[in-house]
């Protein structure tokens, strides 16, 4: 699920930190916000916004960093409103329900790791690309900037 890869320069300390704080800050917000699962999503989007015209290194990891909180978003807004419709709504509280529940918890449990080893492994200069993720920051962020 994760790859080592080589990147195209070796980034300086401030692109490394940079691009570490991109996945620290999901972090930071799953702490602050666990239940609203739009709460990860904002503090990336902010973190990728303030970011997105810095070096290619950070920006390609605060790409990847928001398409997985993207991705995360959609699994959690669905387990809260389903559980919400449960509770409040009169739903049923079901076999499908509850592996649904499981299948979203191994979800962030796994994100979480990968992101706590990725914020680690880019802070020491090393290019980190996720299964997935890793493609789509590379469909997205080019090296080039443009100029207007």
């Amino acid at each position: 699920m994760l790859y080592h890869t080589e990147f195209p320069y070796s980034p300086d300390d401030t692109e490394r930190e940079k691009a570490s704080n991109s996945y620290l800050i999901s972090l930071i917000a799953i702490i602050a916000g666990a239940p609203m699962p739009f709460v990860n999503l904002l503090a990336t989007l902010i973190f990728y916004l303030g970011n997105r015209k810095g070096a290619y290194f950070t920006r390609w990891h605060c790409t990847q960093a928001m398409m997985s909180q993207i991705t995360l978003f959609f699994v959690n807004a669905a387990a809260v409103g389903w559980t919400v419709h449960i509770f409040i709504g009169g739903g049923t509280l079901t076999n499908v329900y509850i592996a649904y529940l499981i299948t979203a918890l191994l979800v962030n449990l796994i994100e979480f790791v990968m992101t706590i080893y990725t914020a680690i492994a880019t802070r020491r200069g090393r290019h980190i690309e996720w299964w997935f993720w890793g493609a789509l920051a590379n469909t997205i962020c080019k090296p080039e900037r443009s100029t207007s």
